[in-house]
């Protein structure tokens, strides 16, 4: 994330998503990336950023900029309810993980939240599609021994989901086939 990237959303003319961003950044304050050590809130950030060109909707731009805050912070959704339209908060919950360690091993647990998530309305899979974009790379470059696992989960993910944007969805596809080809 660039700071014009912060700053296109911090100067939206959409209150909704001047204030996500805000949420976002308060949220996320202190945690940073797994691999890249930089801020976390630069994930959302990008995701945002890779959603805009297909749903420039303030609705979806909000969310996906609060895609991973009821998941990974203290942040509930009562709490969004509070700051957010109501569209939003359901969003938002349609791409957190519902499941927990009590639900099984991974493999199971992986079901459980792709069976949730591919009960998503179409823009919340399109921010699905741009979030495993930037993970999927992410990953592969800086994880090569988990990423075969992980690559295969989002596989299976995105071959559920096919109710988002049809030319995101056709890019993070190219971008799967290319990070699990023998030559990458």
């Amino acid at each position: 994330m660039t700071p014009a990237d912060a700053h296109h959303f911090a100067q939206h003319p959409s209150h909704v998503v001047r204030r996500a961003l805000a949420i976002a950044i308060e949220a996320h304050a202190g945690q940073v990336r797994r691999y890249t050590h930089e801020p976390f809130v630069t994930h959302p950030v990008a995701v945002a950023q890779t959603v805009r060109p297909f749903h420039g909707d303030p609705l979806v731009l909000a969310t996906a900029l609060l895609h991973d805050v009821v998941e990974d912070t203290p942040v509930t959704a009562a709490d969004l309810d509070r700051e957010m339209p109501s569209s939003v908060v359901r969003m938002v919950l349609s791409l957190t993980n519902p499941s927990s360690t009590d639900d099984g091993d991974r493999a199971a647990r992986k079901r459980i939240d792709h069976d949730h998530v591919a009960r998503a309305e179409p823009r919340a899979q399109t921010i699905k599609y741009a979030d495993v974009w930037h993970n999927v790379r992410s990953i592969a470059r800086h994880d090569p021994e988990f990423a075969p696992t992980y690559l295969a989960e989002k596989i299976s993910l995105i071959h559920r989901l096919d109710r988002g944007h049809p030319v995101l969805r056709r890019r993070v596809w190219q971008c799967l086939v290319e990070l699990t080809s023998p030559a990458s």
